[in-house]
């Protein structure tokens, strides 16, 4: 079983590889974390929180934008993309149950994931620690930042794998996958605060909209991040409900929403003829 789907995840890092997927990855993410390093960490003094908890916080931002959006471009076509080139038959023939499928092209595309992540972060961490090096101190905070993007990323891999699946062409995949991203991690907060301003203060602020903002991956992150941060400072806007939430609750959606969305995938999966 074990060879069955790193054989895939091989396969899966081969395609990757030749559309550029790695580079592309890892650019983004160094890119935009040494400006949120540059930028983000100004008000560290002020704060009295070492330069790279604030870093931190503005990584979280970044990250729940960024890592999402580059797990669902990674994923949209890796079932409809085996259909329009003619290539699921041909893997279809092998002794390989289709979970194995979904889960060797999680361990790939992870794989390009968690090198962006290192390669991004890392960058912005030599520099908050090479101008403070009192910044060491943040070293938790970016290592507990790094394991939860993973998760989060894993948990849009497997939604765009989903998404592939059902509809069967990569152009249509596209469009589901942006349109998902946009709901889940754009405008769902939008509605709720809008919700919440409606509301005011009554039965949904109270009760709805904590359980709704855990329901959803990229809160889940969010929350999490920013409550368990030294930075929590930092945090405004709708980070600023993690006060009213248990970390445990955040922390439970997270490790939650990868095996869900991994097993919706297979589902969506197995309905797909060659």
């Amino acid at each position: 079983m074990i060879a069955r789907i790193f054989a895939t995840a091989i396969y899966e890092a081969h395609i990757a590889r030749r559309n550029r997927w790695v580079l592309i990855a890892v650019g983004l993410m160094v890119v935009f974390s040494l400006v949120l390093s540059a930028v983000g960490s100004a008000p560290s003094g002020g704060l009295g929180v070492d330069r790279l908890s604030i870093t931190v916080a503005s990584l979280t931002s970044l990250s729940v934008y960024l890592v999402p959006l580059m797990a669902l471009l990674m994923s949209f076509d890796a079932i409809a993309g085996d259909v329009e080139r003619g290539t699921l038959p041909l893997l279809l023939t092998y002794p390989v149950a289709r979970w194995e499928i979904v889960a060797g092209k999680l361990v790939a595309h992870t794989g390009i994931l968690v090198i962006a992540l290192i390669a991004g972060y890392g960058a912005a961490a030599l520099v908050a620690i090479a101008s403070d090096p009192t910044a060491v101190a943040g070293t938790v905070a970016l290592w507990r930042l790094t394991w939860t993007s993973t998760l989060l990323g894993a948990t849009f891999l497997g939604i765009g794998y989903g998404l592939s699946s059902l509809s069967r062409r990569a152009s249509g995949a596209a469009g589901l996958a942006i349109g998902l991203w946009l709901g889940l991690v754009v405008l769902y907060d939008l509605a709720l605060l809008a919700a919440v301003v409606a509301d005011d203060g009554g039965t949904f602020t109270t009760q709805v909209f904590p359980a709704a903002l855990v329901a959803n991956p990229a809160d889940a992150f969010r929350l999490f991040n920013l409550t368990a941060s030294q930075a929590t400072v930092a945090k405004s806007g709708i980070g600023g409900a993690a006060a009213s939430i248990a970390l445990w609750q955040s922390l439970l959606s997270i490790l939650a929403w990868p095996i869900v969305a991994l097993g919706l995938a297979t589902l969506a999966f197995r309905k797909v003829e060659p």
